[in-house]
């Protein structure tokens, strides 16, 4: 804690500063001002040092009240106490001088013994407060970092599980990552356009995070149809669109909260195949019945499949992608998520062209 053995008495009659000076010399050091403007510099100089200032209301060039605005302006009142001292009291400035954050307000002549009892409570208060306030501050600098490793190791844990999903399907792994980073683009195109439906960062932090997990289901799904390198039958294909069923009973089982993450990752696992038109699955949503966190993910999940190789397909280029996505041949999108997708495309090129230069 910083050290603080130092009183300032700012009064401009010197027999009320020799009175003040005398209770309190031997217990602390002394700073004494006559006006308001030597008052001020010595606050600038020494506020890490006082204990507490005595300020006289009707002073020359600056009064106590505009020394308590200069305090206040600069942070001061938030650890220097301030009793004022006057014998022209009234019931307006006793107001302002509490207003502007006065401890107290002590009247002309004083009793040395109340000024000496009413100075070592406000002293000891202040100092107790203070201690409080730093050691919250050390708290919540601790939950803060706290909360922050707890994200990195969920996301670390989310990653890792997403990843189980590609493992199986053969693929590189790399489509989790892209589809995060497609995912937080058109969140923030989103939020650029359609202020009525804004997101705040750390709401797209996890949509960005649930999005990984929109294909776990499929770690239900048996191999011979997962990996099957053909077409599926009606049969199968049934079979792979329970994927986002699984997914969802997969997310219950290791719920803890019914908390914003949670319902993210629920959408997104069991509606991003839906489409605007009704003709999606599981639960045939129409239109703004599907949640935008799902709708986002699903026309991602859609475009990095076309612009990327697999070991069945080819890749089509971006602006075949998009050529196709426009034209419904990738099922039906809302024309807000196309009109996103259209403000988000050289960004979404960009991307390509970074991936194609790492690889």
């Amino acid at each position: 804690m910083e050290k603080k053995d130092t009183i300032l008495i700012v009064d401009d009659a010197m027999i009320n500063r020799e009175m003040l000076k005398d209770i309190f010399t031997g217990t602390y050091t002394i700073l004494e001002a006559s006006n308001g403007e030597e008052a001020t510099e010595i606050l600038d100089q020494y506020r890490d040092e006082i204990a507490l200032v005595f300020l006289d209301l009707v002073m020359p060039k600056k009064n106590g009240l505009e020394v308590m605005q200069h305090m206040s302006l600069n942070g001061m009142l938030k650890t220097i106490p301030v009793i004022m001292i006057t014998g022209m009291a009234t019931v307006e400035s006793d107001v302002k001088a509490y207003e502007l954050g006065a401890a107290d307000i002590i009247y002309k002549p004083f009793e040395p013994a109340v000024v000496i009892r009413r100075a070592k409570n406000i002293i000891e208060l202040f100092k107790h407060r203070i201690s409080i306030e730093k050691e919250l501050e050390v708290r919540t600098q601790e939950l803060i970092e706290s909360k922050k490793m707890l994200e990195q190791n969920n996301e670390f844990i989310i990653n890792a599980l997403s990843s189980v999903v590609e493992f199986r399907s053969l693929e590189s792994g790399e489509h989790i990552q892209r589809v995060k980073k497609y995912t937080r683009i058109l969140l923030n195109h989103w939020r650029a356009l359609y202020g009525e439906n804004q997101f705040s960062d750390e709401q797209i932090d996890l949509i960005v995070n649930a999005s990984a997990l929109h294909d776990i289901g499929k770690i239900a799904i048996p191999d011979n149809i997962l990996l099957k390198p053909g077409k599926l039958t009606q049969e199968e294909y049934e079979e792979m669109k329970k994927h986002t069923i699984y997914g969802c009973q997969m997310l219950e089982k290791f719920k803890q909260a019914e908390n914003d993450f949670y319902k993210y990752c629920y959408n997104i696992c069991r509606h991003h195949h839906e489409r605007y038109d009704g003709r999606g699955y599981p639960d045939g949503l129409v239109g703004e019945e599907i949640p935008i966190c799902a709708q986002i993910v699903s026309i991602v999940d859609v475009y990095d499949a076309m612009t990327s190789k697999r070991v069945y397909k080819n890749s089509y280029s971006h602006d075949e992608t998009l050529e196709k996505i426009n034209n419904g041949e990738c099922g039906v999108f809302s024309p807000r998520i196309l009109e996103c997708l259209d403000h988000a495309k050289d960004d979404f090129m960009a991307e390509i062209l970074e991936n194609n230069c790492e690889g």
